[in-house]
């Protein structure tokens, strides 16, 4: 395999994974198209690699350095603008952990609390295991919350090094 067909299999596949992270999958390949790239890449490039039109790939880099995951450049004596994207895998995965925390689970720890107190009759059958289930799914939600605030906290190497222990005991 060459490299050029290597990297066209790696964007796509790095689009497939990121529509299953819940991000655009178009979005997820002009991120990877610009975490091979080693020079910044104009919208014009991005749109010739991946056969795109310039209203997807402005709304789609727009996107990116909303994630924080693309920035802008700007290229002596070049009048068009040129974007990088983040090449650390690390800082990418935490960055989509939150933006997908506060998207997704901020909600519905809001929402669970909101359910919590409601007024219920604690001898009914039916209520004692309503409550008993929104409170597993706090808890659990609760858990994950915990868990990701970790993750934004922690270095890399200390992360992998206290995952990698809970499976070689």
């Amino acid at each position: 395999m060459q490299i050029e067909e290597a990297k066209q299999k790696f964007v796509q596949a790095w689009g497939a994974l990121g529509s299953q992270w819940g991000i655009n999958k178009t979005m997820a390949q002009i991120h990877a198209l610009m975490m091979l790239s080693k020079e910044p890449l104009s919208t014009e490039e991005i749109m010739e690699e991946l056969s795109i039109s310039r209203g997807n790939a402005n709304m789609n880099i727009r996107e990116l350095i909303d994630w924080s995951l693309v920035s802008k450049v700007f290229k002596q004596g070049e009048r068009r603008d040129y974007f990088v994207g983040e090449k650390d895998v690390w800082k990418i995965a935490k960055q989509v952990a939150k933006i997908r925390k506060t998207r997704e689970l901020d909600p519905i720890l809001k929402l669970l609390d909101e359910i919590k107190q409601i007024d219920t009759d604690k001898k009914d059958e039916e209520s004692k295991h309503f409550q008993k289930m929104v409170g597993d799914v706090h808890k659990l939600a609760l858990n994950v919350d915990r868990l990701i605030e970790g993750i934004f906290k922690a270095e890399e190497s200390w992360f992998w090094d206290k995952i990698l222990k809970l499976f070689t005991k």
